[in-house]
């Protein structure tokens, strides 16, 4: 908890074991959830695991008037943050990594290449090199130079 990661030792299916960093309002929730020994989660069986999330699941539904939350799976969530990262990133080794994947094909079928982007599009010009360097840090692409100005752009 000190160190704010999470730990994954023993992933299923043979995959790589991975460190996330988490937010410090993570570590207070899950500091909040009332222990049974060292480990956050100790359940006996993956059994165990479904028949609680289901039921925290449909409590959750019930209590937001949501039935569509009934149809979330454990699977939705790696879905969800692969299209994010990648969408975040634009690279699918990240991803992969990520994902503690050992097979890029693998990464591919949870990634879903969804355009989240508009049409409308940010553009700025830069006069020498530091200015460009920032329009970069700031997520600009360089599209081309004219009269000694470099053109960058930028999805909205």
């Amino acid at each position: 908890m000190e160190r704010h990661t999470i730990t994954i030792n023993n992933p299923e299916k043979n995959s790589n074991p991975r460190i996330f960093k988490v937010s410090n309002k993570l570590i207070s929730m899950l500091n909040a959830l009332s222990k049974q020994s060292d480990k956050m989660f100790n359940y006996t069986s993956s059994q165990n695991i479904r028949s609680n999330f289901r039921q925290q699941r449909k409590r959750a539904a019930s209590k937001l008037q949501n039935p569509r939350l009934n149809r979330i799976h454990f699977h939705t969530f790696r879905h969800w943050k692969a299209t994010i990262e990648y969408h975040r990133t634009k690279d699918i080794l990240h991803v992969m990594q990520t994902l503690g994947h050992k097979n890029i094909k693998n990464t591919i079928l949870y990634t879903q290449l969804v355009q989240f982007e508009s049409d409308e599009i940010h553009s700025a010009t830069a006069k020498n090199t530091e200015e460009a360097q920032k329009f970069i840090e700031a997520g600009f692409e360089y599209v081309c130079s004219h009269e000694n100005l470099m053109l960058f752009k930028k999805r909205k």
